[in-house]
């Protein structure tokens, strides 16, 4: 019987883990190869969570192509792996005869792309549709099939049906050396673990072009632009029912105001370039213009309701002919480039992981479907969704499911152990896997409870236990306060 060949993925973020995910449902071995302390860290946790509607490119580009399949696969993804998913529908808006003549290039533009159920809406009917729009509306698109995504939940349900089918995720792997030999990839990482694979695929994010050049690839390069959000209070006087898009700009699709999957309203970001792939930082500046902007829209946004800032990067590449660099490369030997994925890069992401498979396939990969796969996960419904009744069984099952470690989104002593029992051992980790920390107080009461359970799981000392990893510890204290 000939030895199943192996994929390794470099990058766990929404292409390598759509890539992951997909590949474990094939007779083939896989493996993601994350930098960081845990999937989902990089782009992807930063990302403003948009399934977008399929209007904003032409299906005759690749992106356009892939936008709109992804989007289309969405729906049958979260029914299957439970990540929050919301299509509550997109809504572009004018308020001026020049931005009503853009919107309506885009209008047209979704119907020559086939866009499922696209509108063109009257100012009657976009009040309708969303009474806090701002006096002056002249008229606007509706693409129903948009909607928001919660990305650090895609990618960490990606993940762990990936893990259930049979693939490795190796964190903290920063690949340092590769060299091919006797057809194979052997690779290296700083710490001195190594990985052997028939196939490697670049999906790096904005350090794809220092992996390529480890692997002898392509010579490109990735800069990043910064996206300041802004993070509302659930309590907000006004919450959209909808994306709301302004008119774009070159370079960006501008300010929006964004309904989360998580239940909050965010706003933003900006677009502005930088050469540090590290620069996560905010501006007061920037805040001003983006709730300006936002202002125009939605009058009711304010910045007195504003709970967190944070700030994207989206690898951008330079000197290259549209958004994505999706190719076999033509310099190292069995090396798919997955590079440049952003915007619409989350919503394309199922699409480009099944382009990935093809190209894969052309360079040799031999992976047929897999007969048999782990069963779909059943949903796990968080303490907020559930009614008195469940929740006192879930009691009767585990009293530590009612004991509530974060008062402001309603998450239990069960549901972290659950987060930190699946991997998710960094302050981060846990946030984003259950919510705890994202709520009004940004963790304020809830941190030390947190690390007590995640110690108590791993065995680690408090002070072992970092943020995000690397050196970004809570605390140098032998112990918090009980």
């Amino acid at each position: 019987m000939a030895e199943m060949q192996h994929v390794a993925i470099v990058g766990g973020g929404a292409t390598g883990a759509a890539l992951a995910y997909f590949l474990s449902l094939r007779e083939v071995k896989v493996t993601i190869l994350e930098a960081k302390t845990d999937v989902g860290f990089g782009v992807s946790k930063a990302n403003s969570g948009i399934v977008h509607g399929g209007f904003h490119l032409p299906v005759s580009t690749l992106e356009g192509k892939l936008e709109l399949q992804g989007n289309q696969a969405f729906k049958k993804l979260a029914q299957e792996l439970h990540f929050p998913y919301n299509r509550c529908g997109i809504i572009m808006a004018a308020f001026s005869q020049e931005e009503l003549a853009i919107v309506e290039g885009f209008y047209r533009r979704g119907v020559e792309n086939r866009v499922p159920g696209m509108e063109w809406c009257s100012p009657e009917r976009l009040r309708e549709l969303e009474p806090g729009l701002a006096d002056g509306v002249l008229g606007g698109l509706l693409a129903p099939d948009g909607g928001v995504v919660e990305p650090y939940g895609y990618v960490f349900s990606l993940c762990s049906q990936a893990r259930r089918n049979g693939a490795e995720i190796l964190t903290d792997f920063r690949v340092e050396k590769a060299r091919f030999a006797d057809g194979k990839w052997h690779i290296s990482a700083s710490d001195g673990r190594s990985c052997t694979a028939d196939y490697v695929v670049n999906a790096a994010g904005l350090y794809a072009d220092k992996v390529s050049a480890v692997f002898g690839g392509e010579s490109f390069s990735i800069l990043p632009r910064k996206g300041d959000e802004y993070l509302l209070d659930k309590t907000v006087p006004y919450r959209p029912g909808h994306v709301i898009f302004p008119v774009p700009t070159e370079h960006s699709k501008g300010v929006l105001v964004i309904p989360t999957a998580g239940g909050t309203t965010m706003v933003g970001p900006t677009a502005r370039m930088t050469e540090d792939k590290e620069d996560t930082s905010t501006t007061a500046q920037d805040r001003e213009e983006i709730f300006k902007i936002a202002q125009k829209m939605i009058p009711a946004v304010s910045q007195r309701d504003i709970i967190a800032s944070f700030c994207g990067l989206r690898p951008v590449l330079q000197n290259w002919t549209g958004k994505f660099m999706l190719q076999i490369s033509a310099k190292a030997p069995a090396l798919i480039q997955a590079a440049g994925i952003q915007s619409p890069g989350l919503t394309a992401s199922p699409a480009i992981a099944e382009y990935l498979i093809g190209l894969l396939e052309k360079a040799g990969l031999n992976a047929p479907c897999k007969k048999e796969v782990a069963p779909l996960p059943e949903y796990a419904k968080p303490l907020r969704e559930m009614t008195p009744e469940e929740a006192d069984l879930k009691f009767q099952e585990d009293p530590a499911w009612t004991k509530i470690v974060c008062r402001c989104e309603m998450v239990s002593e069960a549901e972290i152990v659950r987060a930190v029992r699946m991997g998710h051992t960094t302050l981060d980790g846990v946030k984003f896997f259950t919510r705890a920390g994202m709520g009004r107080c940004q963790a304020g009461f809830c941190t030390a409870r947190i690390l007590q359970i995640i110690a108590r799981e791993t065995g680690k000392t408090v002070q072992e236990i970092t943020k995000r990893g690397g050196a970004s510890r809570i605390t140098a204290e032998n112990e918090v306060a009980k």
